[in-house]
């Protein structure tokens, strides 16, 4: 299998990046990132952009750093520097259990953190996270940079808020002071789960105060579960509290079947990761008390 013909450009700083996203908007160009996603589907000629741009020699966009209480991560960041890098385990340390489950080895040490988000595929874990950590995209363009509520970005399958002249250089994750869990379900390790949870806790003089939840794998995109997160809050922290945010988070949850699982096998799929989920994220918070 082979892509179709397309011209190809390596530029070394962002600007240059853009301009060549304006030059040759006519030819359906496309950003590479770290191509775990893009070069497969061009190979299958799903994908046929007439002019590649790929990121890797700007350094501007492979950065790790702090900002406050907020940990920045460059788009072009590989998704192993991320899951080793000290600032994100202690700031985002549900980034860093995500990105374990992220395919395997090999695919991390080439796959960047913006390229997979801004792939936006539902059943992928770095959108949950995104979602559940209210985190905020920085989006580059012709006009200069704004940025996008991870609420707002994520419209569809395989779909953005980003315009076709815009390139996604950073993601901004907030700390949250409190208890984490990452938790799917896949049939092999490495491949696509089928349900993924991603849990945010804080507990509190014995109940618990806040509560950010997100699941993918049961919608067009990574969806934030408030009936999970109001069961939850409030409550005393222990399995029972657990086991009915649980059935709440899946009470409304329609999620589309198909070859690799049924509506009600992914219902019940979700449930209990989303149980497994929260009981791990309330041990984790009590013991930072």
């Amino acid at each position: 299998m082979k892509p179709p013909p397309f011209r190809y450009a390596a530029p070394t700083t962002l600007s240059e990046a853009l301009s060549l996203l304006a030059e040759h908007a006519d030819a359906d160009p496309r950003v590479l990132a770290g191509g775990q996603s893009l070069v497969p589907l061009m190979n299958f000629r799903l994908a046929q952009p007439g002019h590649l741009i790929d990121l890797r020699r700007v350094p501007e966009l492979a950065q790790i750093r702090m900002d406050g209480d907020t940990v920045v991560v460059g788009a072009m960041v590989r998704q192993s520097v991320a899951e080793r890098s000290p600032e994100v385990a202690v700031a985002a340390p549900l980034l860093a259990e995500a990105l374990g489950y992220v395919a395997h080895p090999p695919i991390r040490n080439s796959g960047t953190v913006g390229g997979s988000i801004a792939h936006a595929d539902p059943a992928a874990e770095l959108p949950a996270v995104a979602v559940a950590m209210d985190a905020e995209l920085t989006a580059a363009g012709p006009g200069g940079e704004r940025r996008i509520p991870a609420s707002e970005f994520f419209t569809g399958p395989f779909a953005t808020a980003l315009e076709p002249d815009e390139i996604l250089t950073q993601v901004r994750f907030p700390r949250f002071d409190g208890g984490h869990a990452f938790v799917e379900f896949a049939r092999t390790h490495g491949n696509f789960a089928l349900v993924g949870v991603a849990v945010l806790i804080a507990v509190q003089d014995g109940r618990v105060a806040r509560a950010a939840i997100a699941l993918s794998g049961v919608g067009p995109t990574a969806v934030r579960s408030a009936a999970a997160e109001s069961a939850v809050v409030g409550s005393t922290p222990d399995a029972a509290a657990a086991a009915a945010a649980a059935d709440a988070g899946v009470a409304d949850l329609r999620p589309a079947g198909d070859l690799h699982a049924s509506t009600e096998t992914r219902r019940d799929i979700a449930r209990s990761c989303l149980r497994r989920g929260i009981e791990l994220a309330l041990s984790r918070a009590q013991d930072r008390r």
